[in-house]
Formats: C-alpha cells, structure tokens, sequence
C-alpha cells in the first residue's frame, strides 16, 4: 500500500524502475505526477526543495479566468481558464471556494465616466458569456453604498458605483499537496521532497531514460538530507521545474536555453482591521494601465494585497521583495482608499516568479511583463525530455494532460488507451457532495475536507496539541504533528510557510512560533535538542532577512 512517506518514497526510487520522472514538485509537476499515474503509468516525482516551494506558494491565490485577458484578446485562454475553474469547483470542493469580487468605479461630482462604465461592464458580459455564469451567478452593477458595504475605506467622495463578478479563490499550496497526495495514496505514485536532479541518464541514441539524483539542503540543517545518490530509472522524463525549466533542460542540451523571462509577483498583508474587506476587490494602479487586488485572508484575520508584475533577473531561488513593490502595493490601495497604510501596518510579504513564456515566431516582446501571454507550452526534446513551462495555477491540469499526452508519444504508446482521466477525478479530501455552509466555515474542513478527522483525533487525543501555536492565528499543535506525520514536512519552515500559511499572514509571529513548532516535530522527525534549535533558528533569521530587505520592521522578539 502507498504511503506518503519521504524514507519510503527514497526506498522506491532507489529499486523500481517506472514509466515516467517527473521533475519539479510545484502544481504542474503535481498535476502531471496525478495524471500520468491515474492513466495507470508507473509515476516517480522527486522536487529539490519543498513541494510548491516555489511560485506555486506564492500566487495570489485565485482560480480564475482572469479578466485582464480579455483587454489582451486572449478569450480562448479565458475560456479554458472558466472550465478549469468550473472542474476544480467540483474536484476539489474543500479547497477552492467561490469569492465575489468588486470593481469600484470613481468619478467627478457623482458621475463616473460613461466610456468607463461601459468598458467595464462590456468586459464583464463577456467573462460571464465566456464561461464565467457556470459558477452560479453573473455580474451585476452595485451602488454606491452597497460598495462602501463590501470595502469601507473606498473614497467614498469619489466614489459612485461598482460592478461585483464571481471567481474563485483556493490556498495554493495546500491544493498542491493535495493533488501530489491523491497521486501517491490513491494511485501509487511515488513523491519525495528534497531530492535534486544532477544529471540524466541516457540510453541509446542518447534518449533520455532517468536521472541521477542527490539529496538537497534542507532549511535549518547543516548540509543535505540524508542519503546518498542513487540513479532513477524512467522511460521518459518530464521537466515542470517553472522558471527552473531552463536550468533543467541544459542538463540535457549542454547550454543553457532562454526560453522564459521570469516575472516577479509580490503581496504583502495587513491586519483585517486595517483594511476591511467581505469580498475581494480590483483597484486601480495609478499611472501603470494595471491593477491590484485586495483580498480577505479566508481565516479572516489579515488582508492581503497585490501583486506586482515586473521583469526580474536576479537569483531564482529566493526572489526578494524590495522597499519599491511595498510602496507600489500600499499607493495603489491608498489612492483608492482611506486606509492610509504603511510599511509598519505590513504583517507580512512574499515574492513569488511567474514563467512567463518569451515570444518565438517574430512576434514582438512587450516591455511589460504584464503583456506576455499566460499560455502554457509543452516540448520534446530529440532525447525525448519532455519540458512544460508557462501557464498558471488555474489550469494546471489541463497543462498535465498535454503534458503527459506527449509523454505517452514517447513511450511509443497507443493515446486511445492512455487518455487523461482527470476531468472528473476528486482530489483527496474533496467530499463526493457538494460542500455546505457549514463544512464551508468549519476551518479545519475548509484546510483537510474529509481527511480533518484524523486532525481532529490528534487534537482530541492530546491536551498539549489543542491549542493555537501561532499568536493571533489558528493553526493547532495538532496541524504541526499532522504535518510532518501524514504530509512529508522536513523543516518548520515546511510547516510555517506551506503546511500551514502563517509566515504570509504574520511573519514575525510565526518566526515567533518556530521554537514551539520545531519541539513538536522533533518527537516525529527524530531530532535532538540540538538540531529542532537549529531549525528553528534557521526559519526566524530567515524571516528577519526577508522582512530587512523588504524595508519593513523587523523586530520579531515582541509582539508588534
């Protein structure tokens, strides 16, 4: 029987040989591991870091058509994204939850500009004939005070209407997870984090047929996980490393190629009581044709805002937030709102990179990141390495399907017999019903679905695991221990930036948990004194070096 278990997953990689190796451990490369195995093909997966370390944590968290597409003419791509939506509505219903959103409109004098209100109400009727009613409701144009309702601190003397839409939000790592574990305990794929490409083995023609994999560095431990190299034998490779990707394929070609441009995305939140909000909202970006979001954290107790969308050339391991994208979130919500915000009401910040596709064809390469197209490409090399890139978190299975349809090319194998089968597949956690209200609210529910039970005996069997380990968030003890016990945590930076999300809610509050939570994994994980202190202390200087270059302030000791 599969288990989600890092030793085990290490063992089988070691002796099995399997149909195909996923590289890159992010939504696509999740995606494509649940595909591929679900079509009955033997599925390994190994990711350098954490699972969904990468962009695939630091998304805005939306599922959605992306209404700005429309401005770009892009209506397939919307369309695709509309029933990518549509699908992870029903296959992952505790996850990904239905999220209205607000466009204010300003004017003079009580008046908004009629070709304003025209553009935008024009754009709405096609996002909902497009595919977006299939979630239940269309747009409707709101007033003033209905307005002010969902988001108070709008400039009320400016403003005079709005227009609400529904779309979708989900937590983006934990949909990760739940895809990779769906995989492995439903499907017998095999996953392990911390396990590093260093080369591909080839075959005849120099095909390629498996990698040679090391063990990673591991937040908060002197050097790499355990183990030593150990050569995986696979049919076909798949590279879904994202803005990786390049990297990855010139360890095939022996040069590196340039076929993305990676754009930096940041957000930071502040305390909810700082920024209201019920439902999301879009506001304008003075200056820049852009805009930004401002959206309820669902636990509610932070707002976050953003992102940016600006070229980035520096370290893709750890992308930084800078003094400049804080100020252009804040301005943004301030021109809006009277909220007044500041670096000091910033509880949190994170940059992510998006892999955005370079122009090929002589078509023209725009100046604005914000331009290039979302789409997603899937190639193969004439060693067979079959590469994904592109693309977004909404449609991450239709991105694993063509994927995996070229990797069933490379086997040489009949499609007919090999078709994705993940349209209509659950997820783990996903009930067979819809979701009511009540499992809506219910928090643990809305984080595990039908697996919070077993959460939920933890809690009840332990006194010490029942109550919150992060100040002013809710996350249990219980969580912790569930975390590296059932999904393959390895560090308390796995549980406090991922397993759970509390280091993008409150940061210093988080780095302020880490000793407690690295106490409760070393009982699992089989650390001394020594080594939970280390990690511990590798997460809190980790925090305050992020919160240092972001120009926020950094003191972690007391509370803020």
């Amino acid at each position: 029987m599969s288990s989600f278990d890092r030793r085990g997953a290490l063992g089988r990689l070691a002796s099995e040989e399997f149909d195909v190796l996923v590289v890159g451990g992010g939504i696509t490369g999740a995606g494509v591991a649940l595909d591929a195995a679900s079509r009955g093909l033997r599925t390994a997966l190994v990711e350098k870091d954490d699972f969904a370390s990468g962009t695939s944590s630091k998304s805005s968290k939306l599922v959605h058509g992306g209404l700005r597409y429309l401005q770009q003419r892009e209506f397939r791509l919307v369309y695709e994204n509309l029933a990518e939506r549509q699908l992870l509505l029903g296959n992952a219903s505790h996850l990904v939850a239905p999220l209205p959103f607000l466009i204010p409109l300003f004017g003079r004098d009580g008046v908004v500009s009629a070709t304003v209100a025209r553009s935008f109400s024009s754009a709405l009727w096609l996002y909902d004939l497009t595919g977006g009613w299939r979630i239940g409701s269309r747009h409707r144009r709101i007033g003033r005070d209905e307005a002010l309702a969902h988001l108070p601190a709008l400039r009320a003397e400016d403003l005079v209407a709005g227009f609400v839409y529904p779309d979708a939000h989900t937590d983006d790592a934990r949909l990760t997870l739940a895809v990779l574990r769906t995989a492995v305990l439903d499907y017998g794929a095999v996953a392990a984090n911390y396990v590093e490409v260093r080369a591909f083995l080839t075959g005849d023609g120099r095909a390629v047929r498996g990698a040679r994999v090391g063990p990673a560095v591991m937040p908060g431990t002197a050097g790499a996980a355990g183990g030593p190299e150990l050569d995986v034998r696979a049919r076909a490779v798949v590279n879904a490393t994202g803005v990786w990707a390049d990297d990855v394929r010139a360890l095939e070609e022996g040069a590196h190629p340039h076929s993305l441009r990676p754009a930096k995305g940041i957000h930071v939140s502040v305390p909810a009581s700082s920024l209201p909000c019920d439902i999301a909202a879009v506001l304008p970006v003075r200056g820049d044709r852009r805009s930004v979001f401002v959206i309820p954290w669902p636990e509610g107790r932070v707002t976050y805002v953003g992102t940016t969308d600006t070229d980035y050339s520096g370290p893709l391991d750890d992308p930084a937030c800078t003094p400049d994208d804080v100020d252009y979130l804040l301005s943004a919500v301030n021109d809006s709102t009277t909220a007044a915000l500041q670096p000091r009401h910033v509880t949190a910040a994170w940059a992510g990179l998006r892999p955005l596709l370079v122009p090929t064809g002589g078509r023209r390469v725009s100046a604005r990141t914000a331009d290039l197209s979302r789409r997603h490409s899937v190639r193969t090399s004439p060693g067979g390495l079959v590469t994904v890139t592109g693309g977004k978190l909404t449609t991450y299975r239709r991105m694993a399907a063509d994927t995996v349809d070229a990797v069933v090319h490379v086997l040489g194998e009949d499609l007919g017999t090999r078709r994705s089968v993940t349209r209509r597949l659950k997820l783990r956690g996903a009930p067979e019903r819809p979701v009511d209200a009540a499992e809506r609210a219910d928090r643990l529910f809305a984080r595990y679905g039908t697996e919070a039970g077993a959460v939920r005996a933890m809690r009840d069997a332990r006194p010490d695991l029942r109550e919150p380990v992060v100040e002013g968030l809710p996350y249990l003890g219980a969580e912790v221990v569930y975390a590296a016990r059932e999904e393959m945590a390895q560090s308390v930076d796995d549980v406090l930036s991922r397993r759970t999300r509390a280091v993008l809610q409150d940061a210093r509050a988080a780095a302020r948990a880490a000793p407690a939570v690295a106490s409760l994994m070393a009982a699992e994980l089989g650390w001394n004194d020594q080594q939970a202190a280390r990690n511990a202390d590798a997460f809190a200087a980790r925090v305050r070096v992020d919160l240092e270059l972001a120009g926020l302030p950094v003191a972690i000791e007391e509370r803020q």
